[in-house]
Protein backbone atom coordinates (compact mmCIF):
# COMPACT_ATOMS: atom_id res chain seq x y z
CA UNK A 1 0.00 0.00 0.00
CA UNK A 2 1.29 3.43 -0.81
CA UNK A 3 1.39 6.13 1.95
CA UNK A 4 2.89 8.33 0.17
CA UNK A 5 1.43 11.74 1.15
CA UNK A 6 1.25 15.31 -0.89
CA UNK A 7 3.29 18.17 -0.69
CA UNK A 8 2.56 20.56 1.86
CA UNK A 9 3.66 23.59 -0.61
CA UNK A 10 4.81 22.70 -3.88
CA UNK A 11 5.14 25.02 -8.02
CA UNK A 12 3.31 23.97 -11.08
CA UNK A 13 5.03 25.12 -14.20
CA UNK A 14 3.01 25.76 -17.61
CA UNK A 15 5.73 24.72 -20.35
CA UNK A 16 3.48 26.00 -23.06
CA UNK A 17 3.31 29.47 -21.53
CA UNK A 18 6.87 29.65 -21.66
CA UNK A 19 6.80 28.39 -24.90
CA UNK A 20 4.42 30.87 -25.95
CA UNK A 21 6.18 33.81 -24.38
CA UNK A 22 9.33 32.85 -26.34
CA UNK A 23 6.88 33.33 -29.54
CA UNK A 24 6.45 36.68 -28.43
CA UNK A 25 9.58 37.49 -27.98
CA UNK A 26 9.88 36.41 -31.39
CA UNK A 27 7.08 38.53 -32.69
CA UNK A 28 8.55 41.27 -30.78
CA UNK A 29 12.16 41.09 -32.68
CA UNK A 30 11.22 39.21 -36.13
CA UNK A 31 14.52 39.29 -37.33
CA UNK A 32 16.69 38.68 -34.60
CA UNK A 33 18.03 35.01 -33.50
CA UNK A 34 17.22 33.90 -29.81
CA UNK A 35 19.00 33.03 -26.80
CA UNK A 36 16.42 32.15 -24.32
CA UNK A 37 17.74 32.76 -20.81
CA UNK A 38 17.30 29.52 -18.43
CA UNK A 39 19.90 29.91 -15.51
CA UNK A 40 19.34 29.64 -12.15
CA UNK A 41 17.09 26.75 -13.21
CA UNK A 42 14.85 28.35 -15.31
CA UNK A 43 14.19 31.29 -12.98
CA UNK A 44 12.98 29.00 -10.31
CA UNK A 45 10.98 26.85 -13.01
CA UNK A 46 13.29 24.04 -13.96
CA UNK A 47 16.19 24.08 -15.91
CA UNK A 48 16.34 20.70 -17.51
CA UNK A 49 12.15 20.87 -18.49
CA UNK A 50 12.12 24.41 -19.93
CA UNK A 51 15.22 23.06 -22.00
CA UNK A 52 13.49 20.10 -23.47
CA UNK A 53 10.92 22.14 -24.46
CA UNK A 54 12.29 25.00 -25.66
CA UNK A 55 14.99 22.97 -27.43
CA UNK A 56 12.39 22.37 -30.78
CA UNK A 57 12.23 25.82 -31.30
CA UNK A 58 15.27 26.27 -33.12
CA UNK A 59 16.93 28.76 -31.08
CA UNK A 60 20.36 30.29 -31.07
CA UNK A 61 22.11 29.07 -27.31
CA UNK A 62 20.53 28.13 -24.54
CA UNK A 63 22.06 31.15 -21.94
CA UNK A 64 23.66 29.66 -18.49
CA UNK A 65 25.67 30.98 -15.86
CA UNK A 66 28.35 28.88 -15.32
CA UNK A 67 30.29 25.21 -17.05
CA UNK A 68 27.76 23.03 -14.06
CA UNK A 69 24.66 24.73 -16.02
CA UNK A 70 26.38 24.28 -19.15
CA UNK A 71 26.58 20.60 -17.65
CA UNK A 72 23.00 20.02 -17.19
CA UNK A 73 22.44 20.54 -20.98
CA UNK A 74 24.85 18.79 -22.22
CA UNK A 75 23.47 15.14 -19.88
CA UNK A 76 20.16 16.23 -21.18
CA UNK A 77 21.19 15.42 -24.76
CA UNK A 78 19.51 18.71 -26.09
CA UNK A 79 20.45 20.19 -29.65
CA UNK A 80 20.57 23.87 -28.24
CA UNK A 81 24.09 24.11 -27.17
CA UNK A 82 24.51 26.33 -24.07
CA UNK A 83 26.16 29.96 -24.03
CA UNK A 84 28.10 30.79 -20.79
CA UNK A 85 27.03 34.34 -19.77
CA UNK A 86 29.07 35.73 -16.96
CA UNK A 87 33.08 35.08 -16.79
CA UNK A 88 34.73 31.75 -16.36
CA UNK A 89 36.74 30.22 -13.68
CA UNK A 90 40.41 29.04 -14.95
CA UNK A 91 39.67 25.27 -13.28
CA UNK A 92 36.37 25.19 -15.23
CA UNK A 93 38.19 26.24 -18.70
CA UNK A 94 39.24 22.58 -19.40
CA UNK A 95 36.32 21.59 -19.42
CA UNK A 96 34.64 24.18 -21.61
CA UNK A 97 36.55 23.60 -23.99
CA UNK A 98 36.51 19.91 -24.42
CA UNK A 99 32.34 19.79 -24.16
CA UNK A 100 32.78 22.80 -27.19
CA UNK A 101 30.19 25.51 -25.39
CA UNK A 102 30.64 29.04 -25.99
CA UNK A 103 31.41 31.83 -23.50
CA UNK A 104 32.93 35.26 -23.28
CA UNK A 105 36.14 36.67 -22.88
CA UNK A 106 36.82 39.71 -21.38
CA UNK A 107 40.50 39.55 -20.75
CA UNK A 108 43.41 38.69 -22.94
CA UNK A 109 44.77 36.25 -19.85
CA UNK A 110 41.60 34.65 -20.88
CA UNK A 111 41.75 34.68 -24.16
CA UNK A 112 45.29 32.91 -24.49
CA UNK A 113 44.09 30.81 -21.21
CA UNK A 114 41.12 29.33 -24.17
CA UNK A 115 43.82 29.35 -26.94
CA UNK A 116 46.17 27.16 -25.13
CA UNK A 117 43.56 24.73 -23.61
CA UNK A 118 42.48 24.28 -27.34
CA UNK A 119 45.46 24.11 -28.78
CA UNK A 120 46.58 21.31 -26.72
CA UNK A 121 43.28 19.92 -28.21
CA UNK A 122 44.49 20.51 -31.62
CA UNK A 123 40.59 21.95 -32.05
CA UNK A 124 39.36 25.38 -32.71
CA UNK A 125 36.93 27.21 -29.60
CA UNK A 126 34.32 29.67 -29.91
CA UNK A 127 33.51 32.73 -27.87
CA UNK A 128 32.36 36.23 -27.75
CA UNK A 129 34.11 38.85 -27.01
CA UNK A 130 32.47 40.57 -23.76
CA UNK A 131 32.61 44.47 -23.97
CA UNK A 132 31.88 46.66 -20.92
CA UNK A 133 29.35 49.28 -21.92
CA UNK A 134 28.29 50.31 -18.62
CA UNK A 135 27.35 47.21 -16.38
CA UNK A 136 30.79 47.07 -14.53
CA UNK A 137 30.93 43.44 -14.29
CA UNK A 138 32.84 42.02 -16.81
CA UNK A 139 33.80 42.43 -20.37
CA UNK A 140 36.96 45.00 -22.15
CA UNK A 141 35.95 48.55 -21.85
CA UNK A 142 35.14 49.80 -25.43
CA UNK A 143 38.72 51.83 -25.67
CA UNK A 144 40.45 48.61 -24.90
CA UNK A 145 38.95 46.97 -28.34
CA UNK A 146 41.52 48.74 -30.71
CA UNK A 147 44.59 47.38 -29.27
CA UNK A 148 43.36 44.00 -27.69
CA UNK A 149 41.32 42.97 -31.31
CA UNK A 150 44.85 42.21 -33.43
CA UNK A 151 46.19 40.37 -30.01
CA UNK A 152 42.64 38.08 -30.27
CA UNK A 153 42.73 37.91 -33.91
CA UNK A 154 46.19 36.52 -33.83
CA UNK A 155 45.47 33.28 -31.80
CA UNK A 156 44.33 30.73 -34.07
CA UNK A 157 42.56 28.44 -32.43
CA UNK A 158 39.97 31.27 -31.42
CA UNK A 159 37.01 31.74 -33.01
CA UNK A 160 35.58 34.88 -32.54
CA UNK A 161 31.76 34.57 -33.21
CA UNK A 162 30.20 37.41 -31.93
CA UNK A 163 30.18 40.46 -29.29
CA UNK A 164 28.14 40.80 -26.35
CA UNK A 165 27.40 43.41 -23.60
CA UNK A 166 24.56 43.91 -21.50
CA UNK A 167 22.53 46.55 -20.41
CA UNK A 168 22.41 47.82 -16.69
CA UNK A 169 19.39 49.99 -16.34
CA UNK A 170 17.19 49.27 -19.21
CA UNK A 171 14.12 49.69 -17.10
CA UNK A 172 15.12 52.47 -15.26
CA UNK A 173 17.68 54.80 -17.37
CA UNK A 174 16.45 55.57 -20.60
CA UNK A 175 18.81 58.28 -21.74
CA UNK A 176 21.93 56.43 -20.82
CA UNK A 177 20.51 53.18 -21.97
CA UNK A 178 20.26 55.20 -25.53
CA UNK A 179 23.81 56.49 -25.25
CA UNK A 180 24.97 52.89 -24.24
CA UNK A 181 23.51 51.45 -27.87
CA UNK A 182 25.80 54.24 -29.27
CA UNK A 183 28.74 52.89 -27.46
CA UNK A 184 28.40 49.19 -28.39
CA UNK A 185 27.81 50.14 -31.81
CA UNK A 186 30.65 51.84 -31.96
CA UNK A 187 32.32 48.44 -30.65
CA UNK A 188 30.57 46.60 -33.33
CA UNK A 189 32.15 48.66 -35.96
CA UNK A 190 36.07 48.31 -34.18
CA UNK A 191 35.65 44.61 -33.62
CA UNK A 192 34.40 44.50 -37.30
CA UNK A 193 37.69 45.40 -38.46
CA UNK A 194 38.35 42.28 -37.54
CA UNK A 195 36.25 39.47 -37.15
CA UNK A 196 32.88 38.52 -39.18
CA UNK A 197 30.88 38.87 -36.42
CA UNK A 198 27.75 36.36 -36.28
CA UNK A 199 26.08 37.43 -33.32
CA UNK A 200 26.50 41.37 -32.10
CA UNK A 201 23.94 40.92 -28.45
CA UNK A 202 22.71 43.52 -25.33
CA UNK A 203 19.31 43.75 -24.93
CA UNK A 204 17.63 41.34 -22.40
CA UNK A 205 13.86 41.36 -21.83
CA UNK A 206 13.23 45.51 -21.48
CA UNK A 207 16.47 46.22 -24.16
CA UNK A 208 14.05 43.87 -26.52
CA UNK A 209 11.08 45.51 -25.71
CA UNK A 210 12.38 49.19 -25.20
CA UNK A 211 14.65 50.16 -27.58
CA UNK A 212 15.52 49.85 -30.99
CA UNK A 213 19.64 48.53 -31.28
CA UNK A 214 20.39 48.22 -35.08
CA UNK A 215 23.62 47.21 -34.71
CA UNK A 216 22.23 43.99 -32.84
CA UNK A 217 21.20 40.11 -34.31
CA UNK A 218 20.49 38.28 -31.11
CA UNK A 219 18.49 39.15 -28.10
CA UNK A 220 19.20 37.11 -24.61
CA UNK A 221 14.75 36.92 -23.41
CA UNK A 222 14.95 36.32 -19.65
CA UNK A 223 11.71 37.77 -17.49
CA UNK A 224 9.55 37.77 -20.24
CA UNK A 225 9.79 33.88 -20.94
CA UNK A 226 8.26 33.71 -17.50
CA UNK A 227 5.27 35.74 -17.84
CA UNK A 228 6.52 38.60 -16.47
CA UNK A 229 7.69 42.32 -18.92
CA UNK A 230 10.07 44.20 -16.62
CA UNK A 231 8.85 47.54 -18.12
CA UNK A 232 5.67 48.46 -20.36
CA UNK A 233 5.39 47.89 -23.47
CA UNK A 234 2.83 46.85 -26.39
CA UNK A 235 2.91 42.90 -24.91
CA UNK A 236 2.06 43.67 -21.27
CA UNK A 237 -1.44 41.53 -21.90
CA UNK A 238 -0.35 39.22 -24.27
CA UNK A 239 2.49 37.11 -21.92
CA UNK A 240 1.12 34.27 -19.96
CA UNK A 241 2.08 33.49 -16.39
CA UNK A 242 4.05 30.71 -16.55
CA UNK A 243 4.27 29.45 -12.39
CA UNK A 244 1.88 29.42 -9.84
CA UNK A 245 2.84 28.70 -6.04
CA UNK A 246 0.68 26.84 -3.79
CA UNK A 247 0.71 25.33 -0.15
CA UNK A 248 -1.79 23.99 2.31
CA UNK A 249 -3.88 24.83 5.68
CA UNK A 250 -2.04 22.37 7.88
CA UNK A 251 -4.20 23.71 10.65
CA UNK A 252 -6.69 26.20 12.04
CA UNK A 253 -7.40 27.78 15.85
CA UNK A 254 -9.38 30.34 17.16
CA UNK A 255 -7.12 32.65 19.22
CA UNK A 256 -8.58 34.86 21.89
CA UNK A 257 -7.96 38.73 21.16
CA UNK A 258 -4.51 39.67 22.68
CA UNK A 259 -2.99 36.71 21.51
CA UNK A 260 0.70 37.12 19.62
CA UNK A 261 1.43 35.33 16.56
CA UNK A 262 4.71 34.13 15.53
CA UNK A 263 8.11 34.92 16.57
CA UNK A 264 8.62 38.50 18.38
CA UNK A 265 5.07 38.60 18.90
CA UNK A 266 4.95 41.68 16.22
CA UNK A 267 1.58 40.81 15.38
CA UNK A 268 -0.86 39.94 18.32
CA UNK A 269 -4.61 39.86 17.71
CA UNK A 270 -7.12 42.67 18.42
CA UNK A 271 -10.23 40.47 18.58
CA UNK A 272 -11.15 36.90 18.35
CA UNK A 273 -9.46 35.60 15.36
CA UNK A 274 -9.37 32.31 13.32
CA UNK A 275 -5.88 31.65 12.29
CA UNK A 276 -4.87 29.32 9.72
CA UNK A 277 -1.04 27.48 9.58
CA UNK A 278 0.26 27.01 6.38
CA UNK A 279 2.79 24.31 5.10
CA UNK A 280 4.99 26.84 3.49
CA UNK A 281 8.49 29.03 5.35
CA UNK A 282 11.38 30.87 3.99
CA UNK A 283 12.89 27.24 4.03
CA UNK A 284 10.90 27.28 0.76
CA UNK A 285 11.62 30.59 -0.35
CA UNK A 286 8.64 32.58 1.06
CA UNK A 287 10.44 35.51 1.74
CA UNK A 288 11.18 36.47 5.15
CA UNK A 289 10.76 39.94 3.98
CA UNK A 290 6.73 39.25 3.47
CA UNK A 291 6.43 39.61 7.23
CA UNK A 292 4.63 42.66 8.13
CA UNK A 293 4.07 43.52 4.76
CA UNK A 294 0.47 43.32 3.84
CA UNK A 295 1.05 39.98 2.26
CA UNK A 296 -1.92 38.15 1.04
CA UNK A 297 -2.69 34.42 0.26
CA UNK A 298 -5.99 32.73 -1.40
CA UNK A 299 -8.24 30.37 0.34
CA UNK A 300 -11.46 29.29 -1.02
CA UNK A 301 -11.34 32.15 -3.41
CA UNK A 302 -10.94 34.64 -0.69
CA UNK A 303 -8.21 36.75 0.03
CA UNK A 304 -6.75 36.46 3.71
CA UNK A 305 -4.04 38.33 5.29
CA UNK A 306 -0.70 36.95 6.44
CA UNK A 307 -0.07 37.06 10.49
CA UNK A 308 2.93 37.97 11.90
CA UNK A 309 6.69 36.68 10.63
CA UNK A 310 7.40 34.18 7.85
CA UNK A 311 9.21 31.41 9.72
CA UNK A 312 11.15 28.54 8.41
CA UNK A 313 8.20 25.88 7.63
CA UNK A 314 4.94 27.79 8.29
CA UNK A 315 2.93 30.95 7.59
CA UNK A 316 -0.28 31.77 9.83
CA UNK A 317 -2.98 33.60 8.34
CA UNK A 318 -6.72 35.52 9.39
CA UNK A 319 -9.36 33.03 7.87
CA UNK A 320 -11.64 34.55 10.36
CA UNK A 321 -14.23 35.73 7.57
CA UNK A 322 -13.76 32.28 5.40
CA UNK A 323 -16.00 30.11 7.94
CA UNK A 324 -15.95 27.24 5.95
CA UNK A 325 -11.92 27.07 5.40
CA UNK A 326 -10.09 23.71 6.92
CA UNK A 327 -6.94 21.86 6.96
CA UNK A 328 -6.31 20.25 3.71
CA UNK A 329 -7.54 23.63 1.87
CA UNK A 330 -5.11 24.76 -0.91
CA UNK A 331 -3.63 28.19 -0.53
CA UNK A 332 -2.48 30.17 -3.32
CA UNK A 333 0.53 32.30 -2.74
CA UNK A 334 1.60 32.75 -6.75
CA UNK A 335 -0.96 32.65 -9.36
CA UNK A 336 -3.97 33.77 -10.97
CA UNK A 337 -4.95 36.02 -7.94
CA UNK A 338 -2.02 36.86 -6.72
CA UNK A 339 0.41 37.90 -9.45
CA UNK A 340 4.54 37.58 -9.25
CA UNK A 341 4.69 41.42 -9.58
CA UNK A 342 2.70 42.05 -6.10
CA UNK A 343 4.53 39.19 -3.75
CA UNK A 344 8.02 40.68 -4.82
CA UNK A 345 6.58 44.76 -4.27
CA UNK A 346 5.18 43.37 -1.12
CA UNK A 347 8.97 42.32 -0.32
CA UNK A 348 10.65 45.13 -1.58
CA UNK A 349 12.39 43.26 -4.08
CA UNK A 350 12.45 42.35 -8.01
CA UNK A 351 10.58 39.39 -9.49
CA UNK A 352 13.81 37.60 -9.98
CA UNK A 353 14.39 37.23 -6.63
CA UNK A 354 11.20 35.82 -5.50
CA UNK A 355 11.22 33.59 -8.67
CA UNK A 356 14.88 31.87 -8.72
CA UNK A 357 14.17 31.98 -4.22
CA UNK A 358 12.05 29.08 -4.81
CA UNK A 359 13.85 26.41 -2.67
CA UNK A 360 14.47 22.90 -3.93
CA UNK A 361 12.04 21.38 -1.29
CA UNK A 362 8.89 22.76 -3.75
CA UNK A 363 8.37 20.10 -6.07
CA UNK A 364 7.54 21.18 -9.67
CA UNK A 365 4.78 20.05 -11.32
CA UNK A 366 4.66 20.42 -14.80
Amino acid sequence: MNHESSPRAWVDVDLEAIAHNLDIARQALPDTALMPVIKAGAYGHGLEPVARRLDADGIAYFGVANAGEARRITLANLRTKPFILGPTIPDERAEIVEQGWCCTISTMEEARHFQSLAALGNRTFTVHIAVDTGMGREGFLPTELGGVAPQIAALPNLFVEGVMSHFPAADEDVPFTQDEIGVFTDCVQTLSQHFDLRYRHIAASAGELGYEIPCANLARPGLLLYGVAPMASIYDGVLRPTLRLSSRVSLIRELPAGHGVAYGRTYVTDRPTRVATIGIGYADGWSRRLSGAGARVCIRGQFCPMLGRVTMDQIMADVTHVPDAAPGDEVELIGPHIPVTEVAERAGTIVWEIFTGLGPRLPRNY
